[in-house]
């Protein structure tokens, strides 16, 4: 009999046990997946209560109303068409054509789910229609506006796709985000609808591209880390690096010479980052790269955005390896992604978590919400970013970014052209991450240009870009700061 007792002690333990188990992970999977459950299209309380609930108003971080309810019940936006296509793929749209926008998101703040039974109550005695809660965003809608105007007046990048990301790399503030073409909300036509440059893809946060040179800022770090000396060491570009039988080749054939690290980083050399990945090998290559946050699956509170990767095949041949030193073969990765790497370079190596969602207020005009910024992950030793933090300034002051240099601001950067296919047809996209080294002006940037022209690099077109976003933080301080 104490034989049985005892086998069902231990039974109810393991019950026990098991039960917090599951509510632990229950709760985690609430916290982490409860946005992306709860604003699908297939959760039928959602469309119960989009029939009964005013939707709350949008507003940016210096309280430009974005979006919002009219008297028949119809969601408008801001006045200005330039404005609202400028801001439609962070905010999403009525009819539900972009995916995982702020509309759609944060359903459940914006049609009164997070409401208390209390304030349920006031408003029943009330008689009141229901209400629900308003957003405010970490955005500048006016910066939104003024990069994508910078897209337009210039002629490397005039009717071009792209996207560019701007974040405080301090805190983790999303500045802007935006993703051309746009499409006004207002006016979705049937060209729009049928339009093949996919207006209502984030390319952002959705798409990813070969980070080209970029990605060098990663090889550098991992070299850095571990190459014991590799920094005193000066190594050949002879214009041509032979791997496997393949020719890797430096943008416009160009032949460097004997050059240290820091200087091929300036000059953006394949050749030499081509060597110093199969020396590091891709095993190590690829730790790097992961902590930086590539291969991981992003599950951010505030927004969704595509996995960045680095390539898991096993017994990759010099080439392929060499290749991805520079930032070609198999590497993919969105532009806010590389603005995170970017940032991360910036705060000494720590990565902050992207935030969106800057303040919640009900109906009743409580705060219900304050964002607080959060630590993604320590990508690198402080001392390893101090030292990429010199590579990316001068390769603004003696290097291929020098386009995005600006007097009296530090700007640091890298340029990247990646080469890829889009439809069927050879392409070349430009970059430009940076960022300003001055803790007043704590914000990182990713400029990303499609289909660039032959010739043109990132340095010519995405830099040049980045350079308008930096005039205006430097302009506008008191619109990107509390």
């Amino acid at each position: 009999m104490k034989r049985q007792r005892n086998m069902i002690r231990r039974l109810a333990i393991f019950l026990s046990i098991l039960f917090l188990i599951l509510a632990a992970y229950g709760g985690y999977s609430v916290a982490t997946y409860g946005n992306r459950w709860f604003s699908s299209v297939r959760n039928p309380r959602l469309r119960s209560q989009k029939e009964n609930v005013i939707a709350g108003n949008i507003y940016d971080r210096n309280d430009v109303l974005l979006a919002s309810t009219d008297e028949t019940g119809k969601r408008v936006y801001q006045s200005d068409r330039l404005s609202r296509e400028a801001v439609v793929h962070v905010l999403g749209d009525a009819g539900g054509n972009v995916a995982n926008g702020v509309e759609t998101f944060q359903t459940a703040y914006l049609y009164g789910f997070r409401t208390t039974f209390g304030e349920l109550i006031r408003e029943f005695f009330s008689g009141d229609p229901r209400h629900g809660d308003d957003v405010c965003l970490t955005i500048d809608s006016r910066l939104c506006t003024h990069i994508v105007s910078s897209f337009q007046q210039r002629k490397a990048t005039r009717d071009h796709n792209g996207a560019a990301v701007v974040i405080n790399y301090l805190t983790g503030e999303i500045l802007a985000e935006i993703s051309l073409p746009g499409f006004d909300p207002h006016n979705v036509t049937g060209s729009v609808l049928d339009s093949g440059d996919q207006p209502f893809w984030n390319r952002a946060t959705q798409s990813v591209y070969p980070p080209g040179s970029t990605f060098k800022i990663i090889t550098a770090a991992s070299a850095l880390a571990n190459l014991p000396g590799i920094e005193e060491e000066t190594m050949e570009c002879t214009g041509s690096l032979e791997a496997e039988g393949h020719a890797i080749h430096d943008f416009g054939n160009a032949a460097h010479g004997e050059m240290n690290l820091q200087r091929a980083f300036d000059v953006s050399c394949n050749n030499i980052y081509a060597q110093v990945a199969i020396r590091l090998s891709d095993a190590r290559l690829r730790r790097t790269a992961e902590a930086f946050g590539f291969n991981d699956n992003f599950l951010f509170r505030d927004l969704v955005v595509e996995n960045s990767q680095y390539p898991v095949k096993s017994g990759r041949g010099e080439y392929e390896v060499g290749a991805t030193g520079f930032g070609q073969s198999s590497l993919a990765a969105t532009p806010m992604h590389m603005c995170l790497v970017a940032a991360a370079v910036a705060a000494g190596g720590t990565m902050q978590e992207p935030v969106l969602l800057r303040q919640v207020i009900s109906a009743a005009g409580a705060e219900r919400m304050y964002w607080q910024p959060r630590v993604y992950r320590q990508v690198m030793t402080k001392d390893v970013a101090e030292k990429l933090q010199a590579y990316m300034r001068h390769a603004v002051t003696n290097g291929t970014g020098s386009r995005a240099e600006m007097p009296d601001v530090p700007v640091c950067g890298k340029t990247g052209t990646a080469e890829s296919t889009l439809r069927g047809r050879p392409v070349n996209y430009g970059w430009f991450v940076g960022y300003i080294a001055d803790s007043y002006l704590p914000f990182a940037v990713s400029v990303l240009v499609e289909d660039i022209s032959d010739g043109q690099g990132g340095g010519s077109t995405a830099a040049l870009i980045a350079r308008d976003i930096f005039e205006y933080l430097r302009t506008y301080p008191d619109r990107v700061r509390y």
